[in-house]
């Protein structure tokens, strides 16, 4: 299960992300078309809450009541508003950098995740946790001040900065998410199982796709989509296509990210998530003839190596965890049927 998911959230994030590049380079426009595709596909999600309920979950002998309606729909309308603008920083970050140096600095969301799992999440801020921060913050750093930000793809230094800027706050918006989304399960609904998680998901994704609706008409880029699928590079249909798709795409890696949760933690997931840091870069320069020079190299080196200090402080965290349970199950020797 913790491999299919893997497969799920890399899969399905690297193809919207490279789905996401390609609407743009074929003369797709539309930031809040873009922001409405990431989260318009939740009806997916439906299938495997159908296919998976939580039965099997184990039962109590005090079960948990669930939290007031009202109290549970303001937490994911908040979420769900939170995502939207998430979502449109990330769109518009895409539409000014090449997709390999947007998915480098993707990664520092592991800094900010660790910082705010810090504050909001009681996780221990470890040496190896710091050595991960300070990797990925030099990473990202290296990007801002490259000379040559922003040739690559014709767009001015002004545009490249933009992009850059919103790209890292769409990265500190997505871990604050993640922290809150996790502070909910503990605080509020005090229950992790798999339907619970993807109610989560799917309230929320229908908040933020009723708040990317709203943006297309309040921004009027809903008077263009007629022309931008006229004058689309590879035709109407590959319009359409190019959207639905991405959609799937998006939906395909929610799969993965709720399943990780539910196997394993959503730390796990955020994880996981940036193990596509080094995919991505390969198919955009194969794909997009993506520029890849020694600064971006150096840089995607360093987001590594941060990422491998990040995963062996799990894993010693996770080996800590195995072996208290194991010298507990020894102290209190074998059990009598």
């Amino acid at each position: 299960m913790v491999a299919l998911n893997i497969f799920f959230l890399l899969s399905g994030q690297t193809a919207a992300l490279l789905l996401g590049r390609f609407y743009y380079d074929k003369g797709g426009n539309s930031k809040w078309m873009a922001t409405l595709v990431q989260t318009a596909g939740f009806p997916i999600l439906f299938l495997p809450l159908l296919l998976f309920p939580s039965s099997h979950t184990p039962p109590t002998t005090h079960p948990i009541p669930r939290p007031p309606l009202a109290e549970i729909s303001s937490i994911y309308v908040a979420l769900g508003i939170l995502i939207a603008v998430d979502n449109f920083m990330y769109s518009y970050g895409l539409l000014y950098l090449p997709v390999s140096t947007y998915s480098i600095i993707c990664a520092s969301q592991l800094a900010f995740n660790a910082v705010f799992s810090y504050f909001l999440n009681s996780q221990k801020f470890t040496p190896m946790i710091f050595n991960s921060v300070v990797l990925l913050t030099f990473s990202a750093a290296l990007l801002g001040v490259s000379e040559d930000a922003g040739d690559s793809m014709g767009v001015s230094k002004g545009r490249y900065v933009l992009g850059f800027m919103l790209t890292l706050g769409a990265s500190a918006s997505y871990s604050l998410i993640l922290s809150l989304m996790q502070l909910t399960f503990e605080k509020v609904i005090k229950k992790e199982t798999f339907s619970v998680v993807l109610e989560m998901q799917i309230c929320t994704s229908l908040v933020a796709s009723c708040t990317a609706v709203i943006g297309l008409f309040a921004s009027g880029e809903w008077r263009t989509l007629k022309g931008e699928m006229e004058g689309y590079g590879t035709g109407r249909v590959s319009y359409v296509l190019t959207l639905v798709w991405t959609g799937v795409s998006w939906q395909v890696g929610s799969v993965g990210v709720v399943g990780l949760i539910f196997v394993v933690s959503s730390l796990f997931s955020n994880v996981i998530s940036t193990l596509a840091l080094p995919i991505v870069p390969i198919f955009a320069v194969i794909i997009f003839h993506d520029k890849m020079d020694g600064v971006k190299v150096m840089s995607m080196l360093i987001a590594i190596w941060g990422f491998i200090s990040y995963l062996y402080q799990h894993y010693i965290d996770d080996s800590k965890a195995k072996k208290a349970v194991r010298d507990a199950h020894e102290e209190g020797g074998p059990s009598v049927p």
